[in-house]
């Protein structure tokens, strides 16, 4: 999988781009975007006074730790950037188009929390669009299914942050890279979107491990991005093995960026996100690959099946204003750099998912 992934966009349904910050149909373009192979990932942010997508306020069921407006913070500038890429217009959200077009299918999120980001990103963008439709909201055990009944819709969220298992044993738990037999509700799903990376990083309270199993051998510990990459390889052989690319589309998130240091984007006498109103309009130093990244894309060339890769670290490591910080679920006693605020970020990545969902490629 090429970093810069290339996106010929071919037209399949009367859809709406900004062109000049008007909406026109898709349609009048035809022959532009027809001609044009264009890199939806490689652009810049720039100011919309018609965003944000939605009101948030519309979407009382997103958590505390998005919902940054209703937890107080004051600045608005933040939600008025929209994705710009530089070749040819990202097509505008639809979501009745969405809906239609999904009617009687099952769209489903597997990951860790920056999942349940852009989960609840894509339910309330298809619920801002349907506001008077009625809608369900489901919970059983690490599953949750929000279902859109007039359309029949379930876009649903478990929880899964390694997708290789963890078995329980007398003296730990043990993260077993080249097992994976937990994908029962995995089976059937129209289009499944995986992330997994950050869970990898963790240690004390937060470790959900005790020892890593490898084949016939079980460490304590082991170099995290060998074993992110042992527990893809595993992912992916299932998805080889298992999955039909003619009944189910396979997306990946890709790595999101945190924003723990100010000094990553020459604010040394900062701390981390905190206080931050604009985005970074320009990168104030050559971008390299987050080594995660380059795990990834490495894995995913490997596939015989087709995986696209939502290649959104680059786009995201430039809003460092788009965090919670202190707006978030830890209030002022927290701070909050890794999430994101809803409205925000990962509603471009869910118009990129539209993006990649509605058009041939």
């Amino acid at each position: 999988m090429a970093n810069n992934i290339v996106l010929a966009v071919l037209l399949v349904a009367p859809l709406l781009v900004l062109v000049n910050g008007q909406e026109q149909k898709i349609g009048d373009y035809r022959g532009r975007f027809e001609r044009e192979k264009c890199d939806l990932y490689e652009g810049r942010w720039v100011y919309d006074d018609s965003y944000p997508l939605y009101d948030s306020t519309q979407c009382r069921f997103i958590e505390r730790p998005f919902a940054c407006q209703r937890n107080g913070r004051p600045d608005k500038l933040y939600l008025k950037y929209r994705w710009q890429p530089s070749a040819c217009n990202l097509p505008r959200f639809d979501g009745v188009e969405f809906l239609r077009r999904y009617r009687n299918k099952r769209i489903m999120f597997v990951g860790d929390s920056l999942s349940l980001n852009q989960w609840q990103s894509l339910t309330c963008m298809l619920h801002a669009a349907t506001p008077h439709s009625h809608y369900t909201l489901q919970r059983m055990g690490p599953v949750r299914t929000f279902i859109f009944t007039e359309y029949n819709v379930s876009v649903m969220l478990t929880w899964n942050v390694f997708f290789v298992d963890i078995e329980r044993k007398r003296y730990g738990r043990i993260l077993k890279l080249d097992k994976l037999e937990d994908t029962k509700t995995w089976q059937g799903i129209d289009v499944l979107i995986f992330n997994s990376w950050h869970h990898w990083l963790h240690t004390g309270t937060k470790q959900l491990w005790d020892f890593i199993e490898d084949g016939k051998y079980i460490y304590k510990d082991m170099n995290r991005l060998v074993a992110y990459e042992k527990g893809l390889k595993t992912w992916a052989r299932w998805v080889d093995e298992s999955v039909d690319p003619g009944k189910t589309k396979i997306f990946f998130q890709g790595i999101s960026p945190d924003h723990l240091n100010a000094s990553h984007w020459g604010k040394h006498n900062g701390k981390n996100c905190s206080g931050e109103r604009k985005p970074m309009f320009a990168s104030p130093y050559p971008r390299r690959q987050h080594p995660a990244e380059v795990v990834l894309e490495k894995v995913l060339r490997s596939m015989s099946k087709p995986v696209q890769l939502l290649n959104v670290t680059g786009l995201s490591l430039r809003r460092k204003d788009a965090h919670p910080s202190v707006y978030g679920v830890g209030g002022h006693y927290g701070m909050d750099c890794s999430h994101w605020c809803l409205a925000g970020v990962p509603d471009t990545w869910n118009q990129l998912l539209y993006a990649h969902l509605t058009t041939h490629h």
